[in-house]
């Protein structure tokens, strides 16, 4: 049975972008038609998910591929105003979970963590080519011999 319809939806469009849009509205314009209880709102919810589900099961992907990019291309400043819109979202969350450290550790928490980014960059770390043990070392001290605290193989590298 599942191979049949596969078989069947094979060549057909599928859902894209103005199918989808066609079907939120109609979802949406169906809650509104519960609230009001609108004739012409629940025959034109209808006739949305109507198209969705045509454009879906459509064939003729050519020209079906055509009205997508129409749509596409009259949305765009739309879909990119949302796009800056999420992305702000992301620039608010990230404000208040640093304001949410501050408060938790300090005011001093972000300072701290810069500092220790600092002092991190002072070193290098190598790894003992015998065990795998990895090994700190001061930067800018040329050619020097590691000795590995775990295993006690020295090795020469550049710092």
């Amino acid at each position: 049975m599942g191979y049949r319809f596969q078989r069947w939806l094979s060549g057909r469009n599928g859902m894209d972008a103005l199918a989808k849009t066609s079907l939120i509205a109609s979802l949406v314009l169906f809650i509104i038609t519960m609230i009001t209880r609108s004739q012409l709102l629940y025959f034109l919810t209808l006739l949305l998910l109507f198209y969705a589900c045509f454009r879906t099961f459509s064939r003729n992907l050519s020209k079906r591929y055509y009205e997508n990019q129409k749509f596409l291309q009259l949305t765009a400043h739309t879909r990119d105003f949302f796009k800056n819109f999420k992305d702000i979202g992301w620039k608010t969350r990230a404000f208040f979970t640093e304001l949410g450290r501050k408060i938790r550790f300090g005011s001093n928490a972000s300072q701290a963590r810069a500092e220790e980014r600092k002092r991190d960059r002072a070193f290098r770390i190598y790894a003992c080519p015998t065990c795998g043990q990895k090994v700190r070392v001061p930067r800018g001290k040329g050619k020097i011999e590691i000795r590995c605290p775990k295993c006690h193989t020295t090795f020469i590298k550049r710092t």
